[in-house]
């Protein structure tokens, strides 16, 4: 947020910390959930699952260890393949401004999330833990909670609380179906995603980037599930969001100074933030702090957009393939997870750095997924092995 000294420039990691806080939260309640359900279900949610991620290959108990690891690399390339053209739609079909036929897209994507995927993971937990509930109440209770929850994503009039729960839940549900998948796929679907978060975001031609510039040339907001942490703050004649190219901005950086000194208010969008992404992958944003926009005369033009509500934001793709990473490793033992969640916020705390530093949008998956990985590999070959000497021979109890 804007103060009214233009000249200050305050530090980057002034206010890093709460920013961290404030995403920390709620990805870290999204991979708690899944592993609670990953733990408590894991007997009872049968073997793999068939979906578009298996839809190249199909894990087999009796293929070698060299079948496995072609087939999860073809699945996992298949699905990275399908969700870019999918993505490279949604492009086209934003391009020609079927605005009103994507938000009905997303609206019915969550509403089978909320419906069929949760409604499986609460027939799982009532079998599990005999719960006593009859047909119409489950039906009633289960029809509610996903028109709701439709309404709470895509309504901006409905408290903030509500919309930021079920955007965690839609992760939670969709994270736990990823982790019935087979591990080598798991795997290898991380590692894929990764890449490709990585090329759609950072590449000129990258399907999420132009997605964010469309968007920003036409002061547009995209249909898009994207958690964000704090309330938009609406100011006089502002909508939801506010986006503007930083091109105009520095074309009149000096009449924006004079504006913050006699303090206009609708002059004081001058925290730098990245524009959201489409609805699978996604870019981390964040306020940077009162930088100031010129630097010895030259501008960066690099930067996607401005917003007028200051908010940091993380895409839901990103809190699925956390979730997923750690559910993973809750099949294993809680030691790993541990590690994982560690690793995870790790990565994700120096993407914030980073993406405070560069002032460029940033994809959110690849430092986490990496380190989270290692961490997986270094926890099982190591950590557990020394943990075990140690308590046979009664060093650690």
């Amino acid at each position: 947020m804007a103060e009214a000294n233009p000249n200050s420039n305050p530090a980057v990691l002034e206010t890093l910390g709460e920013e961290m806080v404030r995403i920390v939260a709620p990805v870290s309640a999204c991979m708690l959930l899944v592993v609670l359900l990953v733990t408590a279900l894991s007997s009872s949610s049968g073997g793999g699952l068939a979906s578009i991620a298996t839809i190249a290959y199909s894990d087999d108990s009796s293929d070698s260890l060299w079948d496995k690891l072609k087939g999860a690399l073809l699945s996992s390339v298949s699905f990275v393949v399908l969700i870019t053209l999918l993505t490279f739609l949604l492009v086209l079909l934003f391009y020609l401004r079927c605005i009103r036929f994507l938000k009905s897209y997303m609206a019915l994507s969550s509403l089978v999330v909320l419906a069929f995927l949760g409604g499986e993971v609460f027939l799982l937990l009532i079998s599990r833990f005999y719960v006593p509930v009859d047909v119409v109440t489950f039906s009633l209770l289960l029809f509610n909670f996903a028109v709701v929850g439709v309404l709470a994503v895509f309504l901006a009039k409905v408290p903030i609380m509500v919309n930021q729960g079920y955007l965690v839940i839609i992760g939670v549900l969709v994270a736990y179906w990823f982790t019935l998948l087979p591990e080598w796929t798991t795997w290898a679907l991380l590692i894929a995603m990764s890449l490709y978060d990585l090329a759609a975001v950072l590449l000129p031609g990258g399907p999420l980037r132009l997605l964010v510039e469309l968007a920003i040339s036409r002061d547009e907001e995209l249909p898009a599930l994207v958690y964000e942490a704090r309330p938009v703050e609406h100011l006089p004649g502002a909508g939801r969001r506010l986006w503007r190219e930083r091109r105009d901005l520095a074309s009149n950086s000096s009449s924006n100074s004079n504006n913050l000194e006699a303090g206009d208010p609708a002059s004081q969008d001058t925290s730098l933030v990245i524009a959201e992404e489409g609805p699978s992958v996604s870019a981390l944003t964040a306020p940077f702090l009162q930088q100031q926009l010129e630097r010895h005369g030259e501008v960066d033009l690099e930067g996607i957009g401005l917003s007028s509500s200051g908010a940091i934001k993380l895409g839901l793709g990103d809190f699925i393939f956390y979730s997923v990473l750690v559910g993973r490793a809750a099949l294993y033992d809680f030691m790993t997870v541990y590690a994982c969640y560690l690793a995870i916020m790790a990565g994700l705390g120096i993407t914030l750095l980073l993406l405070a530093f560069y002032r460029k949008a940033l994809p959110a998956l690849p430092v986490s997924i990496a380190l989270g990985i290692i961490f997986y590999l270094l926890t099982r070959a190591s950590l557990e092995v020394f943990m075990v000497q140690c308590s046979t021979n009664l060093l650690m109890f």
